[in-house]
């Protein structure tokens, strides 16, 4: 249902997962070279699995309990994706790997917010069928 808002959210999550990844750098080698997601399997694995889970949940918009866990799980996936990121970028020694940081690293963050804020719309819509339950 692309009229409730929670929806929204998720294709925008999507997109930052899913989409804008594909097109943004995640740091740029001392060589010069932007370093894509794509370069490493695990990071393509982890990216996999958080837009699958956006997909999926879009698609349960009539199990909003099945939509809330799903969107957990994929808030979690996404901090790990984006602590590996963080570990990356600071465990190597000064200019050896990473010599510049790129958007690319930054997008985790933008999907677990509005991740969150398709969790806060779920609950309210929630909230609001089990008061309308309580009438009859």
């Amino acid at each position: 249902m692309l009229q409730r808002i929670q929806t929204v959210y998720l294709i925008l999550a999507f997109a930052a997962t899913g989409i804008l990844m594909l097109f943004v750098p995640l740091w740029t080698t001392a060589d010069g070279k932007p370093f894509f997601f794509m370069q490493d399997q695990f990071y393509t694995i982890l990216l996999g699995l958080t837009t699958m889970l956006s997909i999926i949940s879009i698609i349960s918009f009539k199990k909003r309990q099945n939509q809330f866990v799903l969107n957990r799980l994929n808030i979690i996936l996404n901090l790990i994706l984006l602590g590996l990121f963080v570990y990356r970028s600071l465990n190597l020694s000064g200019e050896a790997q990473v010599s510049e940081k790129g958007i690319g690293m930054f997008l985790p963050i933008v999907a677990i917010v509005l991740l969150v804020l398709a969790n806060k719309a779920i609950k309210k819509d929630e909230d609001l069928v089990k008061s309308v339950d309580r009438l009859r």
